[in-house]
């Protein structure tokens, strides 16, 4: 097994990312020593049980003397989390994030850090629908993508640090992208956070739909409104956070899709079949193209498991 690309890596925030990073960089040597910290009592109790590394007592003895300081905590915490660990950020470490937005992610996290340590925000698109600790493995981001969004300074002064960063991401599986972080929150309010926004609200129609129809909705339901649900099954704290940091890009895609969703409604009303076919058809090649570029399988029923 290679070198750890980080001899000393720490963990704040035990949650599904959080204990899957420190799972990954354990089982594939990405990191030496692995340190965490969360500020929920209960998990770190929980993450100690599980072996995920050396549980700390504050996010400030987790920090001290890593060489890589990462943020799992959701958006709306970055800015305290940072002001917590900037006082033990040794000269030279790298600070970092796994947050869905970047911009105001980068905001909140360099208001507090210091000259020293080199921010470097990032977020690896994996996960699932749980959350804590015990929700964590090893392989949740082999084959997915890792975006890092650093600003200018840091790419024209410390791109070895990008480097680093990039290879403790690559040795975990993913497959790594620089990206501007405007250019990351457009791309996923389309691509991930409006997704999530329709799941949460279908969902909630159907609920308020349920004493209407007597349990039918939930006895009757298909694959896919499954599917919503599971989305809708995700942390509400880390979605709340998205959606207040990401306002701009959501509200701007939001737009486009009301107006999309009133032509097909108006298609739907006027019975105006070729409308909907042109639009129906030209859905599936996002699909097609999904597929083509290895993003997804095409095992029948999307993969699920079906009763026999």
């Amino acid at each position: 097994m290679a070198a750890p690309v980080f001899n000393h890596i720490a963990i704040i925030g035990a949650g599904l990312i959080g204990a899957s990073v420190a799972r990954a960089a354990a089982s594939f040597g990405a990191a030496g020593r692995i340190t965490l910290y969360d500020a929920d009592a209960d998990v770190r109790k929980r993450a100690g049980a599980l072996d995920l590394g050396e549980i700390c007592n504050s996010a400030a003895d987790a920090a001290d003397g890593a060489d890589c300081v990462m943020l799992c905590v959701p958006v709306g915490a970055l800015g305290a989390s940072t002001k917590a660990v900037a006082g033990a950020l040794k000269p030279g470490a790298i600070l970092t994030d796994v947050g869905s937005v970047k911009a105001k992610a980068h905001d909140a996290m360099a208001e507090h850090c210091p000259d020293h340590a080199h921010l470097i925000p990032g977020h690896p698109i994996a996960g699932t629908e749980k959350s804590g600790p015990e929700a964590g493995f090893n392989s949740l981001f082999q084959d997915a993508w890792c975006i890092l969004t650093p600003n200018s300074v840091v790419q024209k002064n410390y791109p070895d640090k990008i480097v680093e960063l990039s290879r403790f991401w690559e040795n975990l599986g993913s497959k790594v992208e620089i990206m501007d972080a405007g250019q990351h929150d457009r791309v996923l309010a389309i691509t991930s956070h409006l997704p999530h926004l329709i799941a949460y609200n279908i969902v909630s129609t159907a609920y308020d739909m349920e004493s209407v129809d007597d349990g039918q909705v939930v006895k009757y339901s298909a694959g896919g409104f499954r599917d919503f649900t599971r989305i809708a099954a995700s942390d509400p704290t880390m979605w709340r956070d998205v959606f207040l940091n990401n306002r701009e890009a959501v509200l701007e895609t939001l737009g486009r899709f009301s107006e999309d969703l009133a032509a097909l409604q108006r298609a739907i009303r006027y019975g105006d079949g070729d409308t909907l076919f042109n639009e129906f058809t030209r859905a599936r090649g996002i699909r097609k193209a999904i597929l083509e570029a290895g993003e997804d399988s095409d095992a029948v029923n999307f993969g699920r498991h079906t009763k026999p």
